[in-house]
């Protein structure tokens, strides 16, 4: 097994590092507490070419493999979590639309996508609907060559800036299984009955907003359609979550290194009874489980995203990475703010932010109690197993 990057997935790694540690590090913390949009760091994402990351390089995108994919997010997260939300639903819908679009959705919608001129994100999660998507209510009943649409959607991300807005609805509410009944539909941001309402307040991933979604007797196109043929929406989402879950792991394994980071800098600069409290072994003994830790989640993160980038079904390889992963950031982030004492409680310093961030990660792309679901299925079923 090899566990280690090749030579130009890590120069890709020190260029994004640079440009974190440059462009956004400094800025970060300032940015979240006046709820100010990232304007600036997306246009330079932009300018890198990173809304193209799931873009077949034929429609202008840079198609990165897996793992390069999952280092963007564990660099960006490292900065802040937030800026990497901006791409995470957008390179989603971009590799949905690249892997199930029709030629004519790929080459109205693609190009723009790949380079930011165009936003987009994923309309699944219902305010009755998360875990259990065959559960939405949101409808589109054909009328001619366009389907009328009608239902809400809620914690979109993206959602003001997302023009098409992929959309899973019923398009036959009676089917039995229910799934064969559902399909996404490619919502374009000026559809007539198509209203973004309110941003959702939240207690951390600050930056991009978290929007509730309307439809009320919008009418799209048939050509809008996702691959053209009705009832393929769980088929078309279900394998984008699998990379979004690899998404999910290596942000946290972004927060956590800087939670790492964090708590050794201040153990190392913070004096008490004359030495720094590094020498304390109460301290080095959590230092050493943050550490651990970290590097037990990142190299599962990057065993799912090898598999991936191998053409292996990955459901329990990728549920494993963001299940564990995602603990882990809650951890580090919780352990940091007690080696900094009363200060990680203080606006002042990073571990508070990176405190509220963590929790997201457990409950993203499928909660940890689905996600322990999701692995056992595999290993019962005997389509995957360990040792």
């Amino acid at each position: 097994m090899d566990f280690q990057f090749s030579e130009e997935q890590r120069d890709f790694q020190r260029t994004l590092r640079d440009f974190v540690d440059k462009e956004i590090k400094p800025v970060a913390s300032e940015m979240e507490k006046s709820g100010e949009y990232p304007t600036e760091i997306v246009e330079k994402l932009k300018a890198m070419g990173l809304f193209g990351m799931t873009v077949p390089e034929e429609y202008g995108g840079l198609d990165l493999d897996p793992v390069s994919f999952a280092i963007v997010f564990e660099e960006l997260a490292r900065g802040w979590m937030g800026i990497a939300g901006t791409l995470g639903s957008h390179s989603l819908s971009c590799w949905m639309i690249a892997h199930f679009g029709t030629d004519d959705q790929k080459n109205r919608y693609l190009p723009a996508l790949a380079t930011g001129e165009r936003r987009t994100g994923v309309g699944l999660t219902e305010p009755d609907a998360g875990t259990d998507l065959q559960g939405i209510r949101s409808t589109a009943v054909l009328d001619g060559d366009h389907y009328i649409v009608n239902g809400s959607k809620t914690w979109i991300t993206n959602a003001r800036h997302a023009d098409p807005l992929p959309i899973m609805v019923k398009t036959d509410p009676q089917a039995d299984p229910r799934h064969k009944g559902m399909s996404i539909l490619l919502m374009d941001a000026d559809t007539p009955g198509y209203e973004v309402l309110r941003d959702i307040g939240k207690l951390g991933y600050k930056g991009p907003e978290s929007c509730e979604v309307v439809m009320k007797n919008a009418r799209v196109p048939v050509a809008n359609l996702l691959g053209g043929v009705e009832g393929r929406g769980m088929q078309q989402a279900l394998p984008a979550l699998e990379s979004g879950r690899v998404n999910i792991a290596a942000r946290s394994v972004g927060i956590a290194q800087a939670a790492y980071d964090a708590a050794l800098d201040y153990a190392r600069e913070r004096t008490a009874f004359g030495k720094p409290i590094a020498d304390f072994q109460a301290i080095q003994l959590k230092i050493a489980d943050i550490a651990t830790e970290l590097q037990a989640a990142r190299l599962m993160t990057y065993w799912a995203a090898s598999e991936q980038a191998g053409g292996r079904r990955a459901d329990m390889q990728s549920g494993m990475a963001k299940y564990f992963s995602s603990e882990v950031a809650i951890k580090a982030s919780l352990e940091a703010m007690r080696i900094h004492g009363g200060y990680g409680y203080s606006t002042e310093y990073v571990v508070e932010r990176l405190y509220r961030d963590a929790p997201l990660m457990a409950i993203g792309e499928g909660t940890n109690d689905i996600m322990r679901m999701v692995i056992a299925k595999s290993l019962v079923s005997g389509r995957d197993s360990i040792g």
